[in-house]
């Protein structure tokens, strides 16, 4: 296994970062569908059009594993990622249609050297999922947990109050 890229220390508040693009193909939406989430505006484009959203349109939970992907091949599988405890938000904004194509933007909102763990540092990011026409898509917001490249001292743990 080789020495990771990117570590904690690398993602400052402030670091924007682009990725992609993926286009979405009809087939994938439909397999994706068919597995996870068969409703029948992800099936049919006959479906498709006469659902609010015109066409044969990609599941939401599809739209965040495309994204994912962008995430895991745009930097996540050469970094020192060390998982995430969830996201605080997801937001699907405009359908993903046959034909698009979808870039991904992460922005750093903070970091911060995890206190119980010396050698593990949080990111917060937020994710924007963007189509050809830079309409956002979707937007994540979450924490992630990366080792860090030199680590720390624990913090210190006050000590309890005496009893009288």
């Amino acid at each position: 296994m080789s020495t990771p890229t990117y570590f904690w220390e690398d993602f400052t508040p402030g670091l924007v970062k682009t990725f992609g693009p993926v286009k979405v193909e009809r087939e994938a939406i439909i397999d994706f569908a068919r597995q996870f989430d068969p409703q029948p505006f992800h099936l049919s484009e006959e479906a498709g059009r006469a659902s609010l959203f015109g066409g044969l349109a990609a599941s939401g939970w599809h739209t965040a594993a495309m994204t994912m992907r962008l995430m895991c091949d745009g930097f996540l599988l050469d970094s020192s990622s060390l998982g995430s405890p969830g996201l605080d938000s997801l937001k699907w904004h405009k359908p993903v249609l046959v034909g698009d194509e979808l870039t991904a933007r992460m922005t750093v909102l903070n970091s911060r050297p995890m206190n119980s763990k010396p050698h593990v540092g949080l990111v917060q990011t937020r994710w924007e999922t963007l189509n050809q026409r830079g309409e956002v898509v979707m937007t994540i917001e979450s924490w992630a947990m990366f080792r860090r490249r030199t680590p720390g001292e624990p913090a210190p743990v006050e000590p309890a109050p005496a009893a009288d």
